[in-house]
Order: C-alpha cells, then sequence, then structure tokens
C-alpha cells in the first residue's frame, strides 16, 4: 500500500515543480491550471497516509520532506483567491453612475447552438460592454438581436475559435479589430466614453491556449504586448477576455507587475470560469483586470449559458482618488527584461 501513494504522490509533486521551470513548453505549463485540484489530492494523500502508516520511519520523514512543501506551495500561490486573502481592489463607496462601467464577458463555445441562454443573461444583467469570444458567422448572425441594445459594435466572426465581438452602449474611438501576433487571432483595443465624457481605453483579448500543438510562447507574448500597452497608456484601461491562463500563473502575475493591473478577484474568491462542465475540474481562465484608478461595485460569475466557459460580469467606478490607496504591482528591471524575451520568443514562434 505505501508504495502506491509514494507513486501517486509523486506525480502530484512533480506536477507541482513544472510551474516552476521557466519553459514554454504545453506539457509543462499545463501543471499550472489544476492548482486548486492538486492541493487537494495533496492534502488527501498526506492525512491517508499519516493514518494509515503514521512516521515509523526515514521513508515516513522522506516523504514528508516531498509531500508538505509541494502542498504549501500550492496553497500559497490559491490562497490570494480566496475569501481569507486581502482585498487587492477596494469596495466602491460611493455611488456615481456616471462613472461606472458594467462589463460582461462570454466565451460561447462555437459549436453551442444555444444563444437565447446568453441573450437571456444579457437582458438579466444589462451590460454597458459586452464582449463575446469564439463567435463564427453562426453567432455573428444570432447576436444581431443585440443591435438595437448596443449602438457601438467591433465584430470579427471567424470559424477558428478566435472570433471575436465587442456591444457597447457607451462610445466607442476605434470600430476594428487587429492583430498583435498572428493574423488568425484578433484583439481590441479602444476608447470607451463613460457617460461622466472621461474617455478610458478597453482591451480584449483572446490568445491561444497552450496545447499538444502549440506551447504558450504565444500567449504568453500577446498578454506580455497588452500588458506594455496598458502601462504606456496616458488614460484608466481594463483588460478583458479568456486569457486561457489562470490568475495564479507565473505569465498572469508577469503581466499585472507589467501593466499595473489589479485583479479585483483577490481576496474574494476564484470565480472559476471553466470548464463549466465538470464541477471538479474548474479554474480562473476568464479575466477582467483594471488599472488602480478603478474600485469594485460588482463581480459575479453568472449561470451557464451551454459553453464550456461561464459569463462573468464586473462592474466598475472610476475613482482617480483611489490611486492613492490602491497600490499597483511593482515592477522592476528583470521583469522588463523577461517580458521582452517572451514577446520575442511569441513573434519568433508565430513567424
Amino acid at each position: 500500500m505505501k508504495p502506491l501513494f509514494w507513486v501517486i504522490s509523486a506525480f502530484f509533486v512533480v506536477q507541482t515543480i513544472f510551474p516552476l521551470i521557466r519553459s514554454s513548453k504545453w506539457w509543462i505549463r499545463v501543471s499550472d491550471f489544476p492548482r486548486l485540484q492538486i492541493a487537494s489530492a495533496l492534502a488527501v494523500l498526506l492525512v491517508g497516509y499519516l493514518v494509515l502508516f503514521g512516521i515509523t520511519d526515514p521513508w515516513d520523514v522522506l516523504y514528508l520532506v516531498a509531500v508538505v512543501p509541494a502542498l504549501c506551495l500550492q496553497l500559497f500561490r490559491i490562497f490570494p483567491y480566496t475569501i481569507g486573502a486581502p482585498n487587492q481592489v477596494m469596495q466602491a463607496s460611493a455611488h456615481r453612475p456616471e462613472n461606472r462601467i458594467r462589463v460582461l464577458i462570454s466565451n460561447v463555445l462555437m459549436e453551442n447552438r444555444n444563444p437565447i441562454d446568453l441573450l437571456q443573461v444579457v437582458r438579466d444583467v444589462r451590460p454597458d460592454l459586452l464582449l463575446v469570444m469564439e463567435t463564427d458567422d453562426w453567432w455573428h448572425q444570432k447576436l444581431e438581436a443585440l443591435h438595437s441594445v448596443f449602438p457601438y459594435r467591433i465584430k470579427r466572426p471567424q470559424d477558428n475559435y478566435y472570433g471575436m465581438e465587442l456591444f457597447s452602449k457607451l462610445e466607442l474611438e476605434a470600430n476594428d479589430v487587429r492583430f498583435l501576433l498572428s493574423d488568425k487571432i484578433p484583439s481590441i483595443r479602444t476608447g470607451v466614453r463613460l457617460p461622466s465624457d472621461v474617455w478610458i481605453d478597453f482591451y480584449g483579448i483572446h490568445p491561444r491556449p497552450p496545447d499538444p500543438d502549440h506551447d504558450s510562447e504565444g500567449r504568453d507574448a500577446e498578454i506580455l504586448l497588452v500588458a506594455k500597452e496598458m502601462r504606456q497608456s496616458k488614460r484608466a484601461a481594463i483588460v478583458a477576455g479568456d486569457l486561457n491562463d489562470v490568475a495564479w500563473s507565473h505569465t498572469t502575475r508577469l503581466f499585472q507587475r507589467m501593466s499595473g493591473a489589479l485583479d479585483p478577484r483577490r481576496g474574494r474568491g476564484m470565480f472559476s470560469t471553466f470548464h463549466a462542465g465538470h464541477i471538479l475540474l474548474r479554474w480562473p481562465l476568464d479575466h477582467v483586470f483594471h488599472d488602480n484608478s478603478f474600485t469594485l461595485v460588482e463581480l459575479r460569475r453568472l449561470p451557464n449559458i451551454g459553453s464550456d466557459h461561464f459569463p462573468v460580469l464586473v462592474e466598475l467606478q472610476y475613482e482617480p482618488k483611489a490611486e492613492a490607496e490602491q497600490d499597483a504591482p511593482d515592477v522592476v528591471q528583470a521583469d522588463r527584461e523577461e517580458a521582452k524575451e517572451m514577446i520575442e520568443e511569441g513573434r519568433e514562434a508565430v513567424d
């Protein structure tokens, strides 16, 4: 029985070590995703081992030396996304509707042929901005029902799982998508005018995930290119989309330092959005980040719409005074150099 515990535990310890390796190989990077599941497995194995065998010889001590640090590292990474951690974003303290913006993001799953649930969610939560991903021509036609509600639109339907459409009740500055790395993967950058006449920047992204056909260079480069743009922008900014990366990964944490972006989930929960169909295999892939001039009004994971992703609603309030109370993540020269290298690797991989 002991050897079985050793083998299974060793597998999860190795999965814990993989994210520490600075490699873009897909089979290493995917170990970033199931940290909660790995931590749960390690905890169960550890308790089971102690109950069944206790600590009676040096091999038992060695087991603890391997498993306990791995469990602690997993808990360390996911703790900021629990309700026991401090909030990174303050709750809005005043009611300023003219400075508020409601953002709904939804990866609809291209093969999903049930637009009714998404349309109902949109009617229920009444977003100012709706970012929809994985839209093909079929979805493009079905979403025309929203034209009467959203007078401003940016659309790029595609049949390769990377179609993207932005619907807005607020005036938009740009009206077309762009391609940061690949002509197959669109993204959006546009100005959005709040009811108070303040212009902010909005970025919508959906990079390619690491998988057996693609390592993570392209995904990482696209995320970090947006981080650089956000840091250089003179406007308040919001970044939203299915990043195909988890909140606690090295790349996403580097993104936050490079961009100065805050994560409203921190201290409030994981808000895991994928996979909607598997309750035990979920992690946060859909994100809304923003700079420190916004405070949080509302954050919700919304009901299943038939996709493999849950939609997410975030309402933010623009409060320039909050910058003095909300510290943006610090960036150091080593971060800049690493981001530059990762962007170059991503461009080479796409070429």
